[in-house]
């Protein structure tokens, strides 16, 4: 049964492994979006546009999640924003806006991911079902977290964890459920069983910090009282339409 658990997360783990590249074929500028033709994406999955330059070198114009896929016509609409990932003021930029061909790269980082799980054991559990993905300790978060002043973590935090330390994916182990998600959209790109045994649960997730800082007020400044209501409200707020994830959050407040 155990390695059955383990094959279905290696799977999920591994379908989101490889970076996706499709040329831009057409450009929307007042509303800040692009499509590609692209054979399969995940809405939610993340990623950049890129400008060739002058011979093997090329420039990231824009940040972009996907925003809505038409499997009929195999056409993904993309979100941009301003990329923000390498800002440094110093430096001289360029003067290019995206062009029709530019290229989108798409689940970039994939292949580094934060794990939140309630216990130690889960938490090893599920990092040694997963040799292929190169995992970044829930320590570094942690420590992040307690410099924010923010003992309950924030999308917000999750976007300057995954920018400070380049991982792509969130798993996020809840209620014997592994929840795969973007780190900057922080959209649910998988919901893969995991019915692992829960003897304890540490809040706001298993780390090796003893204590973590809180703000003097704020939204992340009060200590999480329960972990799995916690986690189940904060990706209903950005997953509002996900059916799957509501009947999850449901089933469980009605066992209470």
């Amino acid at each position: 049964m155990i390695k059955y658990i383990f094959l279905l997360f290696i799977l999920a783990s591994t379908v989101f492994a490889d970076v996706m590249v499709a040329p831009i074929v057409s450009i929307d500028e007042d509303a800040k979006k692009a499509t590609v033709k692209i054979e399969m994406v995940n809405v939610g999955m993340s990623g950049f546009i890129t400008h060739r330059l002058a011979g093997n070198h090329s420039s990231i114009l824009q940040d972009v999640v996907v925003e809505s896929y038409d499997a009929k016509s195999k056409t993904a609409t993309l979100k941009m924003s301003d990329f923000a990932l390498l800002k440094q003021n110093s430096l001289p930029k360029g003067n290019w806006h995206v062009q029709v061909g530019d290229s989108a790269v798409l689940a970039f980082g994939y292949s580094r991911a934060l794990l939140i799980a309630p216990s130690e054991e889960i938490y090893y559990r599920v990092v040694k079902a997963a040799p292929n993905i190169q995992w970044v300790h829930s320590d570094i978060f942690a420590t992040l977290l307690s410099y924010n002043g923010h003992p309950s973590p924030q999308k917000k935090d999750f976007l300057e964890g995954a920018n400070s330390a380049s991982y792509g994916l969130v798993f996020l182990f809840i209620n014997q459920k592994l929840f795969t998600i973007d780190s900057k959209s922080f959209k649910i790109l998988n919901i893969s069983d995991a019915p692992l045994k829960q003897d304890s649960t540490q809040v706001p997730f298993y780390t090796r910090v003893a204590a973590i800082n809180k703000a003097w007020w704020g939204a992340g400044s009060s200590v999480m009282s329960a972990y799995e209501p916690y986690y189940y409200e904060l990706l209903l707020e950005y997953n509002e339409d996900n059916q799957e994830l509501q009947k999850l959050y449901d089933a469980f407040k009605n066992k209470k």
